[in-house]
């Protein structure tokens, strides 16, 4: 069994932010349950066809990616780490977010860039090194053949992830890549259903650690770790 453990930006499972976001994917991560009814006038069926690995990797923002520990470490260890890192952090405020299309995919991103935010998530994919396994020879030639520029090859090589520092963009995953004939009409969707939720500035106020029991298994919501506490 190949699991993996992920430390995701998420808002607080009892926000209307992630209720709206659970129910828009059809899951919530927490418990592991499906979300039946129709979202922004969108049958189930044909959202749950456009979000397929959105729903896997649940609603989130990658700040450190899905790795699997390194030989050595443990998960009572990642905890302890996390619990400790945490407390020694600040909250800050990521500022309103929007609707976007990334790539041909839909995500909730920042309205306006933010050093701070940057600078937080390159600090923890370099506390959090020391417990990711190197990627696989298999993992690491199925990431090169998408076609990554000469830094995303670096990073990879580095980090195991091609999107990390300069990389890096905060982005909160609603979709997969959408079909052309349908963009247009799912992002008006995803607008009106997340518009009453970022009207007001966010803030980071949290790591979550998230886990995937096995290859190709959805991702559940294990623990929060709040900044600060």
């Amino acid at each position: 069994m190949t699991e993996r453990f992920a430390i995701y930006y998420a808002p607080s499972a009892n926000s209307s932010l992630w209720d709206r976001a659970a129910a828009w994917l059809g899951r919530d991560p927490l418990t592991d349950q499906n979300i039946e009814g129709t979202v922004a006038g969108i049958d189930r069926n044909r959202l749950l066809n456009l979000t397929q690995s959105a729903n896997r990797y649940a609603f989130h923002a990658t700040i450190k990616p899905p790795m699997a520990l390194a030989e050595g470490t443990t998960i009572a260890e990642l905890r302890a780490a996390l619990a400790d890192f945490a407390r020694r952090q600040t909250p800050f405020s990521i500022g309103h977010l929007r609707v976007a299309s990334l790539d041909g995919f839909l995500a909730l991103i920042p309205a306006q860039e933010n050093e701070a935010l940057q600078d937080f998530a390159a600090h923890v994919v370099e506390e959090f090194e020391p417990f990711r396994a190197p990627l696989s020879a298999r993992d690491l030639a199925a990431r090169l053949a998408r076609g990554l520029s000469p830094r995303q090859e670096e990073l990879l090589g580095s980090y195991g992830y091609p999107y990390v520092f300069d990389e890096f963009r905060f982005h909160m995953t609603l979709t997969d890549r959408l079909p052309e004939a349908d963009h247009v009409e799912i992002a008006a969707a995803a607008q009106a259903w997340f518009a009453p939720e970022i009207a007001e500035p966010v803030l980071f106020d949290r790591l979550v650690l998230f886990h995937e029991p096995n290859s190709g298994h959805r991702f559940r919501r294990l623990e929060d770790y709040r900044l600060g506490a």
